[in-house]
């Protein structure tokens, strides 16, 4: 399982990133080892933040995905422009329920720390 979330230094970037995500999520299904995935937006007019839960077969998927150079792309337009977490964990079966409290209790987290000026 891996979760990311991303939360802009200006509120306007936040526009790019989701847009870029929905785009990586057009060609999912072609991604090798991935299972499932979850966009998960927080929206706000001074701190919008966003992200994605995605469930892997292996790590070797994730890795993968990782690498791929739409993915590397995205990343390297935008890491500049905010502050990134990102956080995996594995499990001997899928969850949905469990996962999504998981990513929950996760980004919550995230969402109580402060923003760098």
């Amino acid at each position: 399982m891996s979760v990311t979330g991303f939360a802009p230094h200006r509120p306007w970037t936040s526009v790019g990133v989701n847009v870029s995500g929905v785009a990586l999520r057009r060609g999912w299904g072609e991604v090798e080892g991935a299972i499932g995935l979850w966009l998960w937006s927080v929206p706000g007019l001074l701190r919008p933040r966003s992200g994605s839960v995605s469930v892997w077969r292996d790590e070797e998927g994730l890795r993968g995905f990782v690498a791929r150079h739409d993915h590397v792309r995205i990343m390297r337009a935008y890491r500049d422009r905010g502050a990134l977490h990102s956080t995996t964990w594995h499990t001997e079966r899928f969850d949905p329920d469990a996962t999504r409290e998981e990513a929950r209790r996760v980004i919550e987290e995230w969402s109580r720390e402060r923003p760098a000026s």
